[in-house]
C-alpha cells in the first residue's frame, strides 16, 4: 500500500509552534497544554489527591475564563466525604507560581479552591531541595493556610504528555476574542475556492485524527464499548453540561446493573442527576403522573447510589434551549441502552454500502428511538404537552454526533485494527457528510477570517470541523490584533506554492502548497 501524502496542515501547525516539541520525559509542558489537560480532563481521575491526602473527585472542572484571575471559574469539586463545593481553579507549572505570580494578594483569587499544578516544587513548600523524590513527606507538610490545596498532576496523566501534546494542542478551548477580522483574512480571500475548502478538509483531518485519538487512549483504560458511551454522553451535554453527562457516563456499570428495563433507566438517570423535581405536584396532569412513577422507582434505589449523585447545581440549565434539555436528553440515553443493540447498529451502518445523498438519514434512522409516552410529549417536567409529538433525536443533533463521537470513534476502532478500506470508507463519509447547525464559533471565526462569509460558504460538516480547528489552533492563542500568530504567513505560503490541494477520495492530498 502506497504511504498516506502528506499532510500540509499538520506539518504547518507543528511549524509554527501550535504543538510544543516534548522529546524528554522529564520536559515540562507549557501552562496552556496543563490548561487544556485539566479542561478536557486528560487524567486518571479516580486517583487524584491533593498534596495534604485528600480525594479530589472532579464533578466539574468549570469554564475556562478568557479575563483577568483565575484560569477556570465555577468548578464544582468534591474533597474527600465533604460536600461539593463550587468555586475557581488555578493551573501553573509549580506550586511556587501562587505567590510568584502574586495570587496569595490578589483578590480576583480569593475564590481558588484548587491550584493545579505540574509540579509542588519543593522549596516552596518549606522542604530541603533534593532528597526523598517527589512524594516523599508532602503528605506531611503543613502547608500555608492562605493558600488553596494543591494537586499534582505530572503523575496523573490518562497518555504519555507528548501524545497528550498532539491531541490538546489545539483544544484548549480558550475564548476567542471579540472583534472582527483578523489578519489572516486578507490572505484567505485571495484563496480559490477550491484552495479555501481543501485547507479547512486538511484542518479538518487533523481534527478528525485528534478525536480518534482521544477515543483511542480512552479505550486503552476502559475498552471500546465505554469509550463509545462517554463520547455520546458527553456530545448529548452540549457546551455547558459535558461533565455532568460525562461524569454519570463514567458510572455506567453502576446504574446498568442487572439489564433494567427503560422506565427503571430513566428513574435512576435522572435520580443520579439531580434533577429530577424535589417534589410532586398534585394536579394530576400528565407530567405529575410520570414524576410520580419515576419517584416510586427511584426511592426503593436512591440509597444504594448516594456516592455517585450529583447535585443539581452541577448543571448550566440557564438559556437552554427546551429541546436540548439534559433531562430529555437523559431519557434520549436511556432509550438507547435499553434497546441494548445500539453499538451493532453503528457497525452494521460503519460497513453499509451508502451513497452520500442518504449518509445523514441513515445515521438518523440508526440513532432514533422509539417513540416515548411522556418524553416525545415534553420538552422537561414542567413543559406543557406539545401538540404533536417531537422524536427525542433530530437530524441537526445525529450530524453532531456524526462528525464529533460516531465517525472518530469507528474511524479509531479501523485506524486501531489496521482496516484500511473501513477507514478510507468512514474518512470519505466525514469528508461528504452534510454541513452541521451554524454556532457563535463558526459565525465569530466566519466575520474574522472569511470577511463575514455567510454560512453557506463552508459546504459540508468538514469545512465547518476545519475552520473550528484553525481556530482552536491559531486564534484561541493570539491575542485581539493577532500578535505573533503564524497562520497569515501559513495562508500566504499556501497560496504560493503552486498546485492546488486536492481532496481525493476522502483523504486529503498535498500535490504543492509546500
Amino acid at each position: 500500500m502506497s504511504p498516506r501524502p502528506a499532510n500540509f496542515y499538520a506539518l504547518a501547525r507543528e511549524r509554527c509552534g501550535v504543538l510544543p516539541l516534548l522529546r524528554d520525559a522529564g520536559d515540562a509542558p507549557p501552562e496552556r497544554l496543563l490548561q487544556a489537560i485539566w479542561l478536557h480532563q486528560r487524567l486518571h481521575r479516580d486517583r487524584l489527591q491533593t498534596l495534604d491526602g485528600q480525594p479530589v473527585l472532579v464533578l466539574h472542572p468549570g469554564f475556562a475564563s478568557a479575563e483577568g484571575g483565575p484560569d477556570f471559574r465555577d468548578a464544582l469539586l468534591r474533597f474527600g466525604d465533604a460536600a461539593p463545593v463550587r468555586g475557581d481553579v488555578e493551573v501553573d507549572l509549580r506550586a511556587s507560581g501562587w505567590r510568584a505570580h502574586g495570587h496569595d494578594c490578589n483578590p480576583n483569587f480569593k475564590d481558588v479552591i484548587l491550584h493545579v499544578v505540574w509540579e509542588a516544587d519543593r522549596v516552596s513548600l518549606g522542604l530541603p531541595p533534593s532528597g526523598g523524590g517527589r512524594k516523599a513527606n508532602l503528605a506531611n507538610v503543613e502547608l500555608q493556610t492562605e493558600r488553596p490545596p494543591i494537586l499534582v498532576i505530572c503523575e496523573a496523566l490518562d497518555a504519555p504528555v507528548g501524545e497528550l501534546a498532539v491531541w490538546l494542542g489545539g483544544e484548549s478551548g480558550r475564548a476567542l476574542p471579540e472583534k472582527l477580522r483578523g489578519r489572516c483574512s486578507a490572505p484567505l480571500r485571495e484563496l480559490s475556492p477550491e484552495r479555501l475548502t481543501a485547507l479547512l478538509h486538511e484542518a479538518a483531518a487533523v481534527r478528525l485524527q485528534s478525536k480518534g485519538s482521544q477515543f483511542q487512549a480512552r479505550a486503552r483504560v476502559v475498552g471500546w464499548e465505554q469509550a463509545l458511551w462517554e463520547g455520546l454522553f458527553r456530545a448529548l451535554g452540549y457546551k455547558h453540561n459535558i461533565w455532568p453527562m460525562h461524569w454519570l457516563a463514567e458510572r455506567r456499570s453502576r446504574w446498568t446493573e442487572g439489564k433494567p428495563a427503560l422506565q427503571t433507566l430513566q428513574s435512576r438517570l435522572l435520580g443520579l442527576s439531580g434533577l429530577l423535581p424535589a417534589e410532586v405536584s398534585q394536579r394530576g396532569t400528565t407530567a405529575d403522573r410520570y414524576v410520580r412513577r419515576v419517584w416510586d422507582q427511584w426511592w426503593r434505589e436512591r440509597e444504594g447510589f448516594e456516592d455517585c449523585m450529583l447535585p443539581r447545581v452541577a448543571w448550566h440549565l440557564h438559556g437552554l434551549r427546551p429541546a436540548n434539555h439534559p433531562q430529555r436528553r437523559l431519557a434520549l440515553a436511556a432509550h438507547w441502552l435499553a434497546g441494548g443493540s445500539l453499538v451493532e447498529r453503528l457497525e452494521r451502518w460503519c460497513v453499509a454500502e451508502l451513497k452520500p445523498a442518504v449518509l445523514a438519514d441513515s445515521l438518523l434512522e440508526t440513532l432514533q428511538v422509539p417513540r416515548d409516552e411522556f418524553w416525545s410529549w415534553h420538552w422537561t417536567f414542567r413543559s406543557a404537552r406539545l401538540a404533536k409529538p417531537q422524536p427525542l433525536l433530530g437530524a441537526t443533533r445525529a450530524t453532531d454526533l456524526a462528525v464529533n463521537v460516531v465517525l472518530p470513534w469507528l474511524w479509531a476502532r479501523a485506524a486501531e485494527g489496521g482496516n484500511q478500506r473501513v477507514r478510507a470508507s468512514l474518512e470519505a463519509r466525514y469528508f461528504t457528510w452534510p454541513a452541521a447547525e451554524d454556532n457563535a464559533v463558526l459565525r465569530l471565526a466566519r466575520q474574522r477570517l472569511l470577511g463575514g462569509a455567510s454560512a453557506k460558504a463552508l459546504r459540508g460538516a468538514a469545512a465547518q470541523q476545519g475552520l473550528l480547528q484553525i481556530v482552536r489552533d491559531f486564534c484561541d492563542h493570539a491575542n485581539a490584533v493577532c500578535d505573533e500568530c503564524g497562520f497569515p504567513t501559513v495562508v500566504r505560503e499556501c497560496q504560493a506554492g503552486g498546485d492546488v490541494l486536492k481532496p481525493t477520495g476522502g483523504r486529503v492530498a498535498r500535490t504543492g502548497c509546500s
